[in-house]
């Protein structure tokens, strides 16, 4: 009897698509899900491929070539510890499990203890691409240990993304592929707020309408902001709505989901320490446009106070384009600053390069400007802040003014742009040598004598400041 080359448990739309994957890079694919008539529906649907379904674990476990491969693509969470524990008395020493769903990280750190315990090797990787990625080829981040990496490679490398190579690399030990993948996602929603924002005012204060901005869009992605984000975007303001005949967007409610990414790396920074103001700010926004029920009655009560503007429509198209630029440029900067704490945190040894490498096909945050991010890391493999690359800072350069001006007229005529006020802070902050937490610091020592650190020398200092203004 055939033996399978590799499992898929879960056929889900991102289950479904990544064995479909599997199957048309040539192999042979065994199939289970909880509900049978789901696996019956798919294989009803690929007659004559090479699948084999199973109607319980046991067999779906016994179809498969020694050692296994197995992909577990089902919803995150306690559902994926319970399939484990169903399946470790099954399966045979050496045996690999795929978790390729949005987990977070330190629950893929447990599982690979968990799976040592029992002699099998788990892996926690990171898909990005959607389910057009997951068919047709995802940005694929896997964490675990090397060996079962390199015994997982073969079908990877296959169904990934191609972008001057496949778009998938060993990332590192335990959770490091599920953590890469989630700051990807953190990236991707200060990217998305930061379009929006640029699209809020193009629209409010430009007065540009859809089918202007569909056109606009095009126009970028021909150049440094070329990305899968803009390109959709371009896409997005054409499509007409059928009930209304006009443009789908204007139909649209301004009530943006969340699946959690986002905020586990804004907590993963507060833990780590580090400062990710940009997506921070998308996540708060996300949070805000939430209640929009208690934003409409606000309207009604709050003035903006906002000042009469007027500007060339023209002239706004290049400020944005440069200020969103540089925004982004920020923003993966904060990102990229996060990897490398946790990298230093947990012994992960991430590969930035690399990982900005694998990012530039099949996610969702592909873009030009990633190739200038892994020439960053391939010349400067330390680098503390992308910010200090030499070509980045002279993007950064040429563009700063635009960046400072959008953020002032915003704020004149009332329009909210926390991530772009966030990436200039950020940027701010950052360059300056000389900060006014110093204030911070003696106001923490005179209420709580938690003392300060002094600039003329070493050690640590308290003052009795009540006793000292006498």
């Amino acid at each position: 009897m055939t033996k399978a080359d590799v499992g898929m448990i879960g056929l889900a739309v991102m289950g479904a698509n990544l064995a479909r994957n599997l199957e048309r890079n040539g192999f042979t694919c065994a199939v289970y899900n909880r509900s049978n008539e789901v696996t019956e529906r798919f294989m009803g649907e690929q007659l004559g491929k090479r699948f084999i379904a199973s109607a319980t674990l046991q067999d779906f476990v016994a179809s498969i070539e020694r050692p296994r491969r197995i992909f577990i693509m089902i919803k995150a969470g306690s559902a994926v510890d319970d399939i484990i524990e169903t399946l470790l008395p099954i399966l045979s020493p050496g045996d690999i499990l795929i978790d390729g769903g949005n987990a977070y990280f330190r629950d893929s750190m447990r599982r690979v203890e968990r799976g040592q315990r029992s002699g099998i090797e788990f892996l926690g990787v990171g898909i990005s691409g959607g389910e057009e990625g997951a068919l047709n080829g995802a940005s694929i981040m896997p964490g675990g240990s090397s060996e079962a990496w390199e015994r997982v490679r073969p079908l990877l490398e296959k169904i990934a993304a191609y972008a001057e190579g496949p778009c998938t690399t060993y990332i590192g030990p335990d959770g490091a592929g599920h953590f890469v993948k989630t700051v990807h996602n953190g990236i991707e929603y200060a990217d998305m707020q930061l379009i929006a924002e640029a699209y809020d005012l193009l629209r409010t204060v430009g007065k540009r309408r859809p089918p202007e901005l569909s056109s606009l869009f095009r126009r970028w992605n021909e150049g440094v902001l070329q990305s899968f984000l803009i390109e959709i975007t371009a896409d997005i303001f054409t499509q007409v709505d059928e009930e209304t005949g006009g443009y789908l967007v204007d139909s649209i409610l301004d009530k943006a989901g969340q699946k959690g990414t986002g905020k586990w790396t804004v907590e993963s920074s507060l833990d780590l320490g580090v400062a990710i103001p940009t997506i921070s700010a998308a996540v708060d926004a996300r949070a805000l446009s939430a209640i929009k029920d208690e934003r409409v009655e606000a309207a009604e009560h709050l003035r903006s106070g906002d000042i009469a503007q007027s500007i060339e429509p023209e002239k706004l198209d290049a400020l944005t384009h440069d200020a969103l630029y540089c925004a982004k440029i920020i923003s993966y900067a904060q990102g990229m600053a996060l990897l490398a704490r946790a990298s230093a945190e947990w012994n992960w040894s991430l590969r930035l390069g690399d990982i900005a490498a694998i990012w530039k096909g099949g996610c969702i945050i592909r873009a030009r400007f990633l190739e200038e991010i892994r020439r960053a890391y391939a010349d400067n493999p330390v680098l503390k802040n992308l910010l200090l690359a030499p070509a980045i800072r002279q993007e950064l350069s040429t563009r700063l003014a635009s960046l400072r001006e959008v953020v002032a007229l915003a704020t004149r005529v009332g329009i909210p742009v926390p991530a772009f006020s966030a990436s200039l802070s950020y940027y701010d902050q950052y360059r300056a040598a000389a900060l006014p937490l110093n204030l911070t610091q003696a106001q923490r020592d005179y209420f709580g004598a938690h003392t300060y650190e002094r600039i003329d020398r070493p050690g640590s200092f308290h003052t009795s400041w009540i006793a000292g203004n006498g």
